[in-house]
């Protein structure tokens, strides 16, 4: 780990001038987001508030504050019935970790300074970013289609890496997407393709990418409201074939060519004199947004002047039984089960009304990812993680699961990895 860290540091000098520090290793305390800071869950890295840039150690190389490689993981108190789960944190700078995909025994991380290529056997890694040939730093989605990497930025557009010689395609407004700005990416079994975008989603009929004709872009417009809103999100698959989006104006469906949507007037998130207390974040994304005071207006929230928007869904699970989950921005996590709508909130063991992630757990349980820790939902009851356990930061922005049953967590500033947890209940 020592030698590669180095040879990994002094490749990345340049970074370290030109962005802040980059660091994918052992955790140091200087790079550690400060306590109560929150980064965007959403589009826009400042939709919350993302704290200001943390004071770098003076030079890459011949670093002193790095804890030693044989004391990586992290020694915080056990909560009781804890005592076996063993986190490991990874440092990443002042960067966000909004996706992470698992490839065998490579752990893909994509964060607001490029992608990470971790191989976990042998604890070593590589950077792609703009230098490696990517088209934007900011990563908002990583999986996999064929062989392939499938890369979604933020700017700049959609790639495609192919891992065994760093080759790489790209797609963007010219190639058919309605946007450069890439948020989620789900392939169906019929061959389709959709893409969430800023402007609206995308359909590439068949998969075939190269084919300008099998694009479509859907829009409000042009779906006369069945989108409810052009910032698309986040796609999941039914479980009869449909599609599910989130986007910043409510919860879609496309099924058979027909649309249907849903809003905090049928039941979408809590309501705000419900979480007005329950909400920490006073900095209201409008004042500092054209683009979030639009959306104020449009969505009759000019009287609220906190971080709350109930339409606005930053992540969308859809479980093995067909209910649909979404994490809403203030508002809480919404249950649909197709007919009717249940919120969950502080009030119910939700740690935060902020939901940034969800992910699915064994035994139908479900991971909530959260601007004050991890939860696992069982239902009806929250089992919280926090720092206070181990983990990297309380703000989680994404999860993968590695093959070895680990779970593995993006935050602002490092991932956690997270082995044991079978013992937990």
């Amino acid at each position: 780990m020592q030698v590669s860290l180095k040879i990994v540091l002094g490749t990345l000098g340049v970074v370290a001038l030109v962005g802040g520090a980059y660091l994918f290793g052992v955790k140091q305390a200087g790079l550690q987001a400060p306590a109560g800071a929150v980064p965007s869950g959403a589009g826009e890295e400042s939709a919350i508030s993302t704290p200001a840039p943390v004071e770098q150690p003076a030079a890459a190389e011949g670093r002193r504050d790095l804890l030693p490689a044989d004391a990586k993981h992290a020694k915080a108190p056990k909560k009781p019935g804890r005592e076996e789960v063993k986190y490991t944190q990874f440092g990443v700078g002042n960067r966000n970790v909004k996706s992470m995909y698992p490839d065998g025994k490579t752990m893909w991380i994509g964060t607001s300074g490029g992608v990470v290529r971790y191989d976990i056997e042998v604890d070593d890694y590589k950077l792609y970013d703009v230098r490696a040939g990517l088209l934007s730093n900011g990563i908002f989605h990583l999986s996999g289609l064929g062989d392939e990497i499938v890369v979604g930025t933020y700017g700049g557009g959609l790639s495609f890496l192919n891992p065994d010689d760093d080759t790489w395609r790209h797609y963007n407004i010219q190639h058919g997407l309605g946007d450069g700005f890439i948020y989620d990416f789900l392939a169906l079994d019929n061959g389709d393709i959709w893409i969430a975008t800023w402007s609206g989603a995308n359909r590439i009929l068949g998969g075939d990418l190269d084919d300008l004709s099998k694009w479509e872009t859907f829009t409000v417009e042009n779906t006369s409201g069945g989108l409810p809103n052009d910032w698309v999100y986040g796609l999941a698959k039914g479980v009869n074939g449909e599609v599910w989006m989130a986007t910043e104006g409510g919860l879609a469906r496309f099924k058979d060519g027909k649309w249907m949507s849903w809003k905090h007037s049928d039941g979408l998130g809590e309501e705000y004199e419900l979480v007005r207390d329950q909400i920490e974040f006073d900095r209201d994304p409008a004042k500092e947004s054209s683009h979030h005071a639009r959306q104020k207006v449009e969505m009759g929230l000019t009287g609220v002047d906190i971080a709350y928007n109930p339409n606005y869904i930053v992540a969308l699970h859809v479980d093995a039984t067909g209910v649909v989950w979404a994490g809403t921005w203030g508002g809480g996590l919404a249950r649909f089960d197709g007919k009717n709508w249940k919120n969950f909130t502080v009030k119910d063991g939700l740690p935060a009304n902020h939901v940034f992630m969800l992910g699915p757990e064994k035994n139908g349980r479900m991971w909530v990812g959260t601007s004050k820790g991890l939860a696992r939902f069982d239902g009806e009851n929250f089992t919280v993680f926090d720092m206070s356990d181990g983990l990297f930061a309380d703000n989680i922005f994404s999860m993968a699961n590695g093959s070895d049953g680990s779970l593995w967590l993006g935050s602002f500033g490092g991932v956690t990895r997270m082995d044991g947890l079978e013992t937990v209940e």
